[in-house]
C-alpha cells in the first residue's frame, strides 16, 4: 500500500499505469456484495479472479438490491440477518427488513474489518476496486432497504420519494451521505489499487417533482467535491469514476431499464469531474447527437456492429471509457449468454476501451462460479486478458485497415501497432434467433501490408491457444485464407525483423 495510486497512463490516457505498467481493466465479476453480505467467502472469489487474469472488481458501499424475477439471486441481495452495513443496528424499533434499526452516528467495526481485508488481499492479487460509494435507489421497494430511508434509523432524516436520494434537495439527508462518503474514503486511502465510482447508475426520473437530470448531476460534483477536500488532507489522491446522469421512465418496479432510459456521454467527456467514464450499455446511448442501440437489459441481444461503433467514437475523447457492467445478456446463464459477452468483450478491449460485466454464476457459497461457467466464461475472460496484455498496449491504437473480402455477416476490429505487431479480432455479428447464427465461417482476405517479412498466427478466444505460425513478406494486397472457424478468432500480425 506505500505504492503509488493507480493512475490515468502518462504516456496513453486511454490506459491505466499501475504499479509501474500498462492496465486494461477487463473483468466478469460479482455483483459487488463480497463486503455487505456475511456468508460470501470472498478469500476464494479473489484468488479465482486474480487465477484468471480479471484486473477489475466493483465493490458497492452502501447499497442493497432486492430480488427480482428476471435477476432472483446475487452477492448484492443478502439476506437481511447476513446484511452488514456501515452503520451499526442499534435499535430501538425495527428497520424496514424486520432487524433493528441503525444508528448513523455509530460506524460499524464489522464493515470496516471486512472492508479492510477484501482490499488488502485485492491489492495482494494485483486486482483494482472500484468502490462504488452510493446508488441509485430505483423504486420504492429498494429504498426502503436504504439504512439511509428515514425510517430504518433512529437519526430523524427527512421523509423524500426515491428519487429524490440523488439531489442536494434534503440537507439531512445529503449531510449523511456527504459523511459516508467521507469516512469511505478516509477508510480506504492508503490502498494503490482502487477507483472511487460516486453513483451506480445516477437518473434524473421523468416525473413532475423529481429531479432532473441537471440536478443529479449537480449531486455528482457535490459528491466528487468530498472526496477531493477529503483527500487533500490525506497521502493519496486516487481517480474518480462516474457517468452523467441518464434521463429515465420506470414503467414498473421492476424493469430499470427499459426502452426509456437516454445514456449521454458527452458531458461526462467535457465538463464533469470525471476521469474516468464508466457508461452501462443500454439500448439509447447518446453521444454527440447519434443514437446507438446497445442491447436491452438482459435481453441477449449482441448488437456488436453498433458496439464498435460506440467505442470507436469516443476513442477520440481525452477519457478512458469503461463499458462498466454490460448486462445486456448475463441472466443467461448458458453458453449463448456468455458467447455474447465474449464477443462484446473482445471487441471493446479491440477498440481502445475497458470491460466489466457480471457473472451472475458467482453467488454465496459458489464464489468461484459453476463448473460450466469456470470452463466457459471465466476461462475465456481469462485469455483474453493475457491477449490484450501481451500487445505493446502503451503504443496500441484502434487500426484503420481497409480489409475486404469479410462477409457481411462477420465484424471485425483491429487494434495494436500497425506494422509492428498487432491483432485483427472477426466475429459473426448475426443474432441468436438470425439465419446462419453460429454456423461455420471462412475468410478469404486481402490485407495491405508493407513489404516486410510477417508472422501469421490465429489465436482462438475460447482455446487461448495460437496455431502454427505462417510466415510471408507483406504486399499492398497480402491474401491470406483463415480455415473454417465458429463465432469468433483472432489473427496476429508481427513484423519479423
Amino acid at each position: 500500500m506505500s505504492q503509488a495510486p493507480l493512475r490515468l497512463h502518462p504516456a496513453n490516457p486511454k490506459l491505466f499505469e499501475f504499479r509501474g505498467a500498462p492496465l486494461v481493466l477487463v473483468c466478469a465479476t460479482e455483483h459487488y456484495g463480497a463486503v455487505m453480505n456475511r456468508p460470501f467467502d470472498f478469500k476464494k472469489h479473489l484468488a479465482d479472479a486474480a487465477e484468471k487474469k480479471q484486473t477489475l472488481t466493483r465493490l458497492f458501499t452502501l447499497f442493497r438490491e432486492l430480488q427480482s424475477p428476471i435477476n432472483p439471486y446475487s452477492t448484492c441481495k443478502p439476506e437481511s440477518p447476513d446484511y452488514i452495513a456501515p452503520f451499526r443496528r442499534t435499535g430501538s424499533g425495527m428497520a424496514h427488513d424486520g432487524q433493528p434499526k441503525y444508528d448513523l452516528d455509530q460506524w460499524n467495526p464489522e464493515f470496516f474489518e471486512r472492508l479492510h481485508q477484501f482490499l488488502s488481499l485485492a491489492s495482494n492479487h494485483g486486482i483494482v476496486v472500484e468502490v462504488v460509494l452510493l446508488s441509485n435507489t430505483y423504486a420504492p421497494g429498494i429504498w426502503t432497504l436504504n439504512p439511509l430511508h428515514r425510517e430504518n434509523n433512529t437519526n430523524n432524516l427527512e421523509e423524500i420519494r426515491w428519487p429524490e436520494y440523488m439531489c442536494t434537495r434534503h440537507p439531512k439527508l445529503f449531510a449523511r451521505q456527504c459523511a459516508h462518503v467521507r469516512k469511505i474514503v478516509e477508510e480506504t486511502n492508503p490502498y494503490d489499487n482502487i477507483i472511487y465510482e460516486i453513483c451506480n447508475e445516477p437518473g434524473g426520473l421523468a416525473e413532475p417533482g423529481s429531479p432532473t437530470v441537471e440536478e443529479v448531476n449537480v449531486w455528482q460534483m457535490a459528491i466528487a467535491e468530498i472526496i477531493r477536500q477529503t483527500e487533500a488532507k490525506l497521502p493519496n489522491r486516487h481517480l474518480i469514476a462516474g457517468q452523467e446522469a441518464f434521463a429515465y421512465r420506470l414503467p414498473d418496479e421492476s424493469r430499470r431499464c427499459g426502452p426509456d432510459v437516454h445514456q449521454f456521454a458527452d458531458q461526462s467527456f467535457d465538463t464533469l469531474a470525471f476521469d474516468v467514464v464508466n457508461m452501462h450499455p443500454l439500448s439509447n446511448m447518446i453521444y454527440r447527437g447519434k443514437h446507438l442501440d446497445l442491447g436491452q437489459f438482459m435481453m441477449a441481444r449482441l448488437r456488436l456492429r453498433n458496439l464498435r461503433q460506440y467505442c470507436r467514437d469516443l476513442y477520440q475523447e481525452r477519457k478512458p471509457l469503461n463499458l462498466d457492467e454490460d448486462n445486456c445478456a448475463s441472466q443467461y446463464k448458458d453458453i449463448n449468454g456468455w458467447t455474447i459477452h465474449r464477443k462484446r468483450a473482445w471487441m471493446t478491449l479491440l477498440c481502445g476501451a475497458h470491460y466489466d460485466m457480471i457473472d451472475f454464476s458467482i453467488v454465496n457459497y459458489c464464489e468461484t462460479g459453476t463448473p460450466e461457467s469456470q470452463r466457459c466464461l471465466r476461462t475465456w475472460m481469462k485469455h483474453l486478458s493475457e491477449f490484450v496484455h501481451s500487445l505493446d498496449l502503451v503504443q496500441s491504437r484502434p487500426l484503420p485497415l481497409g480489409l475486404t473480402g469479410i462477409p457481411d455477416h462477420v465484424i471485425d476490429s483491429a487494434f495494436g501497432v500497425h506494422e509492428k505487431d498487432f491483432a485483427i479480432y472477426f466475429a459473426d455479428a448475426r443474432e441468436l434467433d438470425e439465419p446462419g447464427h453460429g454456423d461455420s465461417i471462412k475468410l478469404d482476405l486481402v490485407i495491405p501490408l508493407e513489404a516486410h517479412e510477417h508472422e501469421i498466427r490465429l489465436y482462438s478466444p475460447t482455446s487461448g491457444l495460437y496455431s502454427p505460425s505462417l510466415h510471408l513478406r507483406g504486399e499492398p494486397k497480402t491474401h491470406l485464407h483463415i480455415p473454417p472457424f465458429t463465432h469468433d478468432i483472432v489473427i496476429r500480425i508481427t513484423r519479423v525483423h
